[in-house]
């Protein structure tokens, strides 16, 4: 195992992409770029090449279906209640109100547009 982080990208799996692209926007207050990727529509959050965290996208491919949340995405936020308030107006739910995780700081979990689960982390 390196020294990097283990994740070194993610991809959240959607059925409308501007319905998902739109709910991601809100909350972040981000435009995320389409990629080049033939036969498979993705759309990026911002990211650096190099730098630190994993970069990843919104999906629309055949076959594969958002939901079942078998992974769970992180997001890193200033402060994570802050995101979470811009949910359900951006037409998600918000599963569980920022709470502690003692000293590594606190979590909200949501529920995006398209019913994938996320978290929300923040240190304050």
């Amino acid at each position: 195992m390196t020294n990097n982080n283990p994740v070194g990208w993610f991809e959240i799996y959607v059925q409308d992409m501007s319905r998902a692209r739109q709910f991601y926007d809100s909350v972040f207050q981000v435009k995320l770029e389409k990629l080049d990727s033939p036969g498979i529509e993705m759309w990026s959050f911002p990211m650096v090449m190099g730098g630190s965290g994993a970069a990843g996208a919104l999906v629309k491919f055949e076959g594969v279906s958002p939901g079942g949340n078998s992974t769970l995405v992180y997001f890193h936020c200033a402060d994570c209640a802050v995101e979470a308030g811009r949910i359900s107006a951006a037409g998600g739910r918000v599963h569980r109100e920022k709470m502690s995780i003692g000293k590594w700081g606190f979590i909200a979990l949501a529920l995006d547009s398209e019913g994938n689960m996320f978290g929300l982390h923040s240190m304050k």
